[in-house]
């Protein structure tokens, strides 16, 4: 409760809560909150917005308010699973790699500096392009891209708590790995871990978007911002709401999480605190 209250007494944060919370609660009750069936077509191919179609339709008839709605329940799934992937094992790297180092650091730190040289969008397109384009590998290739972040910041964390005396102490008198991992390390990561965990979900809605866009990611007719942008393409001149409704949402989930996670940055870093 102490962290929600100072996320809503900073302006940034308050309006990025905001937004994410928005964007949850369309995912969450998209069945009550669309008008129609997102895959429904209408006989009203390109409609302008209107009381019909309070966001037109698409080049097939179908309601594009209906389908913005469903996609961010894309969008939320695809970014949550494949967060919850590559923190999940960029956890257990970045533990192994800080605490243990020495071999395992250098073999594991080198395996995430060749995935770091490949920018995300072009290292989640090559993975897609051989497993194949469809929801389930979309979500673990943008997986495997957030691996090496997160160990990257766990692998810090744990480094420099690793240094002080008392972890030092509970090393020399015997007490197992495990137990100081679980019980003096893995309470000092949370809040990093916490912070990239939202910056990585505007990152990983980004790539799926993307990779929507390029037709390698969600497949038709299934509603996702991305293909939504890339089916609108050529039509956009006679229907450009069918390009800039779906834009602005990418626009504003992605800034509302940045905003969030900057915000949880400058609250949990002590560092910035002192700085202010």
């Amino acid at each position: 409760m102490g962290l929600l209250k100072e996320l809503l007494h900073d302006k940034i944060g308050r309006i990025g809560l905001i937004g994410v919370f928005i964007v949850l609660l369309t995912a969450l009750f998209a069945p009550l909150i669309a008008p129609h069936d997102p895959v429904e077509m209408f006989p009203q191919l390109r409609e302008a917005p209107g009381k019909s179609f309070i966001m037109g339709t698409d080049n097939f008839g179908r309601d594009v308010f209906s389908r913005i709605v469903y996609g961010a329940r894309v969008s939320i799934m695809v970014g949550l699973i494949s967060v919850g992937i590559g923190a999940s094992l960029g956890i257990v790297l970045g533990l192994a790699a800080g605490y243990f180092s020495g071999w395992l650091d250098n073999i594991i730190m080198r395996l995430m500096d060749i995935l770091f040289a490949f920018p995300s969008i072009l290292l989640a397109l090559s993975i897609v392009s051989v497993l194949g384009p469809d929801l389930q590998n979309t979500i673990i290739a943008i997986g495997i891209v957030r691996i090496p972040i997160f160990t990257r910041t766990v692998r810090a964390e744990v480094l420099s708590v690793k240094s002080q005396e008392y972890i030092t102490s509970a090393r020399s008198i015997g007490i197992k790995d495990s137990r100081i991992i679980i019980r003096h390390i893995m309470p000092n990561i949370i809040s990093p871990f916490l912070v990239q965990a939202t910056l990585s979900l505007s990152s990983a809605i980004l790539v799926e978007a993307s990779l929507s866009f390029l037709g390698l990611g969600i497949q038709p007719p299934n509603p996702s911002w991305g293909s939504m942008l890339n089916e609108s393409r050529k039509i956009m001149e006679l229907a450009p709401w069918t390009a800039l409704y779906p834009a602005i949402a990418i626009i504003l989930t992605i800034l509302s999480f940045n905003l969030l996670g900057d915000s949880l940055r400058d609250i949990l870093d002590p560092k910035l605190r002192n700085i202010e």
